[in-house]
């Protein structure tokens, strides 16, 4: 083989690098467009903690006197260090927790969308699966001797 038809090799991380690249100036327009993402579960809970705490603070001035002002920075400073070890330990629990909440709400939404569909089908469609094409309410059926039945059927208990 002569050196003419030799090629250099290519460069293996070139896609990746490309890639890489393309990943960047997308999370910045992102972050242009929409703002810095999310954190961690337990960034959340951290920041919702001080801002709960902030918010009690803010309004601790309007309590008479200096006891229920003290009892609530005690109250305020207890519950953020019982917090705070919780998260500094466990902060892929709360990841994990937001994810099971995910999931039980879209369960929550699947079953009460089936129940509407299944409610708004039964009076609204003369064809639909509470229906039949000829105009019946999908109720009882009339006893035939089993021709033609299908998955209901009238159960006389006289």
């Amino acid at each position: 083989m002569s050196e003419a038809t030799e090629r250099p090799a290519p460069d293996a991380d070139a896609w990746a690098d490309a890639c890489a690249e393309d990943l960047a100036e997308e999370k910045a327009r992102r972050r242009a467009t929409y703002g810095p993402p999310p954190g961690s579960a337990a960034e959340e809970l951290r920041k919702l903690v001080d801002a709960v705490a902030d918010k009690v603070a803010s309004l601790q001035s309007s309590l008479p006197g200096m006891a229920a002002q003290s009892a609530v920075q005690q109250l305020i400073g207890q519950a953020k260090a019982v917090v705070e070890p919780v998260i500094e330990r466990n902060p892929q629990v709360f990841d994990h927790l937001a994810a099971a909440g995910g999931e039980l709400l879209a369960a929550y939404r699947s079953a009460v969308e089936g129940h509407e569909r299944r409610w708004a089908s039964d009076g609204s469609s003369a064809a639909g699966p509470g229906g039949s094409s000829d105009g019946s309410s999908g109720g009882p059926k009339k006893d035939d001797g089993g021709a033609g039945a299908g998955p209901t059927e009238h159960i006389d208990l006289d």
